[in-house]
Parts: C-alpha cells; sequence; structure tokens
C-alpha cells in the first residue's frame, strides 16, 4: 500500500481574520513606499525644506528671538529644535497623506481596492504607515542637522528615544487626518491647499517657535492646549533643552500625558471619519 508523504495543504487565512487584515496593511504600506522609492524627487524636497528651515533660523533668526531665563543664539537653536522636528513632521505627514489620497481617489484607485477581497482599512492604514517609515527618514537626517548647528541631547538616549516616539506618534495621528481631507475634496491639488488652512495655525500658534507667556492670553491659553505644544514641550522635557514653558498650565505641568492622549483622541476620531469616508468614497 503506498502511503502519501506530501504536506498537508496550508489553510487559507479567513477574510476578517486579524491575520489576513495585517496582511493586507503590509501590501499596501510595500506598495506605497515603492511608489515614494520610484519617485526620489518627493522624499528629497520633504528632506531639503527643513534643512533649509533649520539653516535660516539657526544663523539668521535665532539672536533675534529672546526665551524666559534662556538667553543667547545657542539656547535658542537647542530651544527651537524639537519644534522643527515636530513641524516638519506635521507638515510631512499631514500633507502626504491628503495629497497622496486624493490622488489614489481621482485616479480609481480607491474604487479598485474596494472591489478586493481585502479589509476595508488596508488602503488607509497602509498609507499611514507608509508615511510613518518616510517621518523615520526625515527625522534622522533632522538629527544630523541639529547636530549640526548645536543642539545636543543632555538627558540620555533611553529618554531621547521616547521623545523621537512621540513625535513619531503625533506624526501618525496627523497622517489621519491627511488621509480625511484626501478623501473628503474632490482633486489634489485641493488637499495641498487645504492643508495649510490647519497646519499654520496647529504649528505657529505654537510653543513650537515662541513661548507662550509671551502671547495675549486667549493665544496664550490656545497656544497651552495646542496638541503641538504638547508634544513639543515633552521633546524638550525629555531631550533636557532650555525655554520649557512655565506657565504654570496643566498641559505644561503634564505634556507627556497631554501629548500622547492627544496624538491616541486624534487617530481614533480620524481613523473611524477615515473608514466611514472610504466606504462612500467613489460612489
Amino acid at each position: 500500500m503506498n502511503v502519501s508523504t506530501a504536506a498537508p495543504p496550508v489553510p487559507e487565512l479567513k477574510p476578517g481574520t486579524a491575520a489576513k487584515s495585517l496582511r493586507d496593511v503590509l501590501v499596501v504600506t510595500r506598495r506605497n513606499v515603492i511608489r515614494s522609492v520610484r519617485i526620489p524627487e518627493v522624499l528629497i524636497l520633504s528632506l531639503v525644506q527643513p534643512v533649509v528651515f533649520v539653516l535660516l533660523f539657526a544663523y539668521l533668526f535665532a539672536g533675534s528671538f529672546g526665551l524666559p531665563g534662556a538667553e543667547g543664539a545657542a539656547a535658542y537653536r537647542e530651544y527651537m529644535m524639537p519644534g522643527f522636528f515636530a513641524q516638519t513632521i506635521a507638515f510631512a505627514t499631514a500633507g502626504n497623506s491628503s495629497v497622496s489620497m486624493a490622488n489614489d481617489v481621482q485616479s480609481g484607485m480607491v474604487d479598485r481596492f474596494r472591489s478586493l477581497p481585502m479589509a476595508r482599512s488596508a488602503l488607509l492604514t497602509g498609507r499611514t504607515v507608509a508615511d510613518l517609515v518616510q517621518n523615520v527618514i526625515v527625522v534622522g537626517v533632522m538629527v544630523l542637522c541639529a547636530l549640526l548647528v548645536g543642539w545636543r541631547i543632555h538627558h540620555g538616549l533611553p529618554r531621547a528615544a521616547a521623545a523621537f516616539g512621540l513625535l513619531l506618534l503625533m506624526g501618525y495621528a496627523l497622517s489621519w487626518v491627511g488621509v480625511v481631507i484626501g478623501l473628503s475634496v474632490r482633486a489634489p491639488e485641493a488637499a495641498a491647499t487645504s492643508n495649510f488652512l490647519w497646519l499654520f495655525p496647529l504649528t505657529f500658534l505654537s510653543n513650537a517657535f515662541v513661548a507662550p507667556s509671551t502671547l495675549p492670553t486667549v493665544l496664550r491659553w490656545a497656544a497651552e492646549w495646542n496638541p503641538l505644544s504638547a508634544t513639543v514641550q515633552a521633546a524638550r522635557q525629555l531631550f533636557g533643552n532650555p525655554g520649557l514653558t512655565a506657565t504654570g498650565s496643566w498641559p505644561a505641568e503634564h505634556p507627556v500625558l497631554v501629548s500622547v492622549t492627544w496624538s491616541l483622541l486624534i487617530a481614533v476620531v480620524c481613523r473611524t471619519l477615515a473608514v466611514r469616508r472610504y466606504a462612500s468614497a467613489g460612489s
């Protein structure tokens, strides 16, 4: 009697399993990363712009800004770098997510993905994870540039790693804002323009470049409760950089907790909105 020695067939994953959803996300992430590599101009420009801004602020404008309790251009260079990290991540992540998603909607790619037997949120999550990968590269380049202009880490690598984790978490949350915008507009040009309506107030009405204590009462309150301010304040605290905001407000006293709370809240709310919008996009 012949005994079959063939290996038993590998069972296929059911469409609703978490493993298949994860595989779908990784496939879409790989697709977005490969597309970015094939268009290197986008990545190069996203790296050049923050470097130019760092050099301008570090050597042209640093002497014009004063910090409470920390005077001099060298102190301001250390003060500004966490703000530049946050600003660059916010602009790069939200802008890239919104424009890329709008491109997918306009080109019909969203309709194609919706017709496939894949997790509903895989296209969206893959988009945000790909942006997270790009942010890691951008932050790496910015760190090298920051070290050249005099920025330093004073509280050790573990706390610095936590600071970068908070910055990347904030960027990941804002990428979901970009996805919602990309699914809501009719053209990539509209997505690019709409980003300025909320990114500029988010970044400049914060403690990224000036101390909130120098602002009028209403603007100071808005800056203190700004999600970006909490992340920047937490990063400065973990890096050990000068110019920490000492206004006595609750967000300024608990920046790490506020930063994590804001990031998770933004990610959850915007992801829910994006999934609902994706279900009806292109229909």
